[in-house]
């Protein structure tokens, strides 16, 4: 079982970095293998909705998105973590966010379907509980499995070091890495022994005045 972790910080080792890492060492204790993915420091660039990715399975701008897709196509669990920015993820990861999660639905891959997922983040004082409902929106919309702490994902710090001095904040990040690690281990058993998928509905797409 593999989990990969995306760092949405333009700091390769900040304190996003540092939860995440909280994280990743649990998961391992937990014998589920975890991988951090910088998305780095360049600009990354929002999605034009051209729809392109539905012909060619992957988006057209051939960046950072698509070289997470090839490494992350075949893990069983994401967790994706941000700094907030004015009250909301960082620039660089909402981009990403848009655009990997909108070329996977038009691409028609699996990627994601079923699997569990959380988001995570870091600030100096607010905005995390706004952040946090933003992130939960491409997981609720994309049949993934919500995964949870014992209170919302965040630690705080303005600074690497400032967060191990947040208790309860890495705190919860190991309840939400052995949480994580409890879901994919019930979903392995019980595809193993032959609990089915649920049945899969064509997709009716409607809007409001029809």
């Amino acid at each position: 079982m593999r989990v990969v972790l995306v760092n949405g910080s333009p700091h390769e080792q900040g304190c996003t970095y540092t939860a995440l890492t909280e994280i990743a060492n649990t998961l391992e204790e937990e014998g589920v293998q975890a991988e951090i993915f910088w998305l780095g420091d360049d600009p990354v660039s929002g999605c034009t909705a051209c729809g392109k990715c539905a012909e060619i399975g992957k988006c057209f701008i051939d960046d950072v998105v698509n070289e997470f897709r090839e490494q992350a196509e075949g893990a069983d669990g994401f967790i994706f973590g941000t700094p907030v920015h004015y009250g909301a993820a960082s620039g660089s990861l909402t981009s990403f966010m848009d655009r990997l999660f909108f070329s996977v639905g038009r691409s028609g891959s699996d990627m994601f379907y079923l699997k569990p997922a959380a988001g995570i983040m870091s600030a100096r004082r607010a905005g995390t509980t706004a952040t946090y409902d933003q992130i939960n929106k491409y997981f609720g919309l994309t049949e993934m499995a919500i995964i949870s702490a014992r209170y919302w994902n965040m630690v705080h710090g303005s600074k690497p070091e400032d967060v191990p001095k947040d208790e309860e904040g890495l705190l919860n990040m190991r309840i939400l890495a052995r949480n994580m690690a409890f879901f994919l281990k019930c979903k392995k058993a019980g595809l193993e022994n032959g609990v089915a998928l649920p049945v899969a509905e064509p997709r009716i797409a409607t809007n409001f005045i029809r």
